[in-house]
């Protein structure tokens, strides 16, 4: 078993990207981060590479319990940005990590920056956004669809650099993963612009993780304003043997 994964990043209509995302593979581990400075707030962008860095950087000790990783690096890329708000000011930022070990997965976020796990064809799972709009759909509101148009969207009740209020939500998934399971990771840029099921139906055409990634972005492209949001995307198909 193997993964195929693809990382994509854009400032989109912005002048400047705040996002940030990164990939890297470790002997006891393969790591999948996206991250998302929050707008409105200075030094985004530092924010965002300084969640990414600390979970990249980080060894992963055989046999190590993979959410007590997450939730340990997590903690330590929220004290390294409050480190840096005494030199820089304000500063914070969403953060999704997801963890592969063998076929054992876990994933871990904090704010809006969505995961979505895929397995027998259908969405087995997804997180749920740590945001106002998200509660007004929980409580009937609003419609899933509408969560990002909608005018509480920007407004976050977790994040990174927040300093009561930044505890991940952890998850691993129930079975073994196996070939033909896939992730997406994307930042609200991607998701507010995708339906559930296209999501699915671009993963199921899809050959590799690039055109997975690929065939969303084109749906994206046809339906973002000018001055649309940074985007972010991370795709990982979990293939058989090579």
């Amino acid at each position: 078993m193997w993964l195929d994964s693809f990382a994509f990043t854009s400032r989109g209509g912005r002048s400047y990207n705040q996002d940030a995302v990164g990939t890297t593979e470790h002997p006891n581990g393969s790591v999948f981060v996206v991250a998302d400075g929050l707008g409105g707030h200075l030094h985004g962008e530092m924010a965002s590479q300084c969640a990414v860095d600390t979970l990249l950087g980080a060894e992963i000790e055989p046999g190590e319990d993979s959410v007590s990783w997450l939730e340990t690096r997590i903690k330590c890329a929220h004290e390294e940005i409050l480190s840096l708000q005494k030199q820089h000011g304000s500063m914070k930022t969403t953060v999704t990590a997801l963890l592969i070990q063998g076929q054992n997965a876990s994933w871990a976020h904090v704010g809006d920056t969505r995961l979505y796990y895929l397995r027998n064809k259908r969405i087995a799972s997804f997180t749920e956004d740590h945001s106002v709009a998200y509660k007004k759909y929980l409580a009937g509101e609003i419609t899933r669809a509408q969560i990002g148009a909608d005018e509480d969207q920007p407004s976050l009740l977790r994040a990174l650099g927040n300093p009561t209020r930044y505890q991940p939500v952890c998850c691993t998934a129930e079975n073994p993963i196996q070939p033909s399971d896939g992730f997406l990771i994307c930042s609200d840029g991607v998701w507010g612009y995708l339906q559930d099921e296209e999501v699915l139906v671009d993963f199921l055409k899809a050959d590799s993780a690039q055109n997975w990634a690929e065939l969303l972005l084109l749906r994206i492209m046809e339906r973002i304003p000018e001055d649309n949001d940074n985007l972010s995307i991370i795709t990982v198909m979990v293939n058989g043997e090579e």
